[in-house]
This record gives structure tokens, sequence and C-alpha cells, in this order.
């Protein structure tokens, strides 16, 4: 069993930085898939960014492309988003998942995850 909490939400400006993480506790996640989704009130679970199994690529939403960044730790129990540029479209509830039966064609999919934290608040005001 894997347990992730997410961390550094919060209210921004538009135009702020905020990076926000997530931790596995007990375990490594060398060998998961890991990602961030966001889903904002009425809309639809939205794939952010992700990290392949091996670690080896990284895969960003089109709406976040160039302005956010997934990062994870030399320990692999924690990561990262680091969002930058931020606008009131980005606001939403962002969540943590991980699983290590993703393969990388469903990697946006977040059906294919069996690990979710339980979703960080980011509000970004114009």
């Amino acid at each position: 069993q894997v347990q992730l909490v997410e961390s550094g939400g919060g209210p921004v400006q538009t135009g702020d930085s905020l990076r926000i993480s997530c931790a596995a506790s007990g375990r490594t996640l060398s060998g998961y898939a890991v990602a961030w989704f966001r889903q904002a009130p009425g809309a639809e679970r939205e794939f952010v960014a992700g990290f392949s199994r091996t670690g080896g690529y990284t895969y960003y939403g089109d709406s976040v492309k160039g302005r956010f960044t997934i990062s994870r730790d030399s320990g692999k129990s924690t990561f990262y988003l680091q969002m930058n540029s931020l606008k009131p479209e980005d606001t939403a509830v962002y969540s943590c998942a991980a699983g290590n039966r993703v393969i990388t064609s469903a990697l946006r999919n977040y059906r294919a995850y069996d690990f979710w934290g339980q979703g960080t608040q980011v509000t970004v005001s114009s």
C-alpha cells in the first residue's frame, strides 16, 4: 500500500509561482509512474504532468506545457510540481497519483493509477 500526501497549495495571484509536493509514506516510488492531476469545479479531472515508471520520461498536459515542471527527489519518495506564470484557469484541486502498472500510453488516464493523495487546493486570483 502506498500513501500519498500533498502539501503546498494555497491562494496566489496571476503570474505567481507555487510549488506543491507529494510525499509517499513508507517507501520510495521507484518503479512507479507518478503524476499530477487537477480538477476544477464542474470540470473533468485533467492530466497535468507525469513521470513514466522508469522515470526517464516526463509528460505534460498541453495547457501547462512550458509553465509547469514535475520533478522528484533523488530518493524518489517525494515529487513536486513547480507551477510558474499561474493563471486563474489553473485554479483547481491538485492531486498526486502513483501506480506500478501504468504503461506509458495510459499515463494521462487517471483510471490507470492505484494510489491517490487527498488533494490540495490551488486558487489563482486575477
